[in-house]
């Protein structure tokens, strides 16, 4: 699987799982291949940037298959400071010219939009 649509389509095939159900997980799944594609010159900002973007991806599938309301919400609140982390990773790249302004921007629209259903589902 190359890009986020044949990961949406797959999912749409296979819906077995909780997480294949929010729709958050498969925005935090773009999000990943935006940064993958975003190509960040610094590594360790690359290396930050994929990490908290992978990290947000588990955790929104973790707290999806988790059965109470504190539980859930602690794994919604962990993919939420992931997605942020990965964002600011991408917008300092950019800042440093490691990065294409462009691509922070995509990646923060996208962010903003994650972040508000997360802390809807943590509430």
């Amino acid at each position: 699987m190359n890009n986020t649509r044949d990961i949406q389509n797959s999912n749409q095939n296979h819906r077995l799982l909780p997480h294949h159900r929010l729709r958050v997980y498969g925005m935090a799944v773009e999000m990943l291949v935006l940064v993958r594609d975003a190509q960040v010159r610094d590594v360790k900002l690359r290396d930050e940037a994929l990490r908290a973007a992978k990290g947000a991806c588990l955790n929104i599938a973790e707290g999806a298959a988790r059965v109470t309301r504190a539980d859930k919400a602690r794994a919604f609140t962990i993919a939420r400071g992931e997605i942020v982390e990965a964002c600011a990773a991408l917008e300092i790249a950019a800042l440093l010219d490691s990065a294409r302004k462009e691509d922070a921007e995509r990646v923060a629209k996208l962010a903003d939009g994650i972040v508000a259903i997360l802390t809807r589902l943590i509430r």
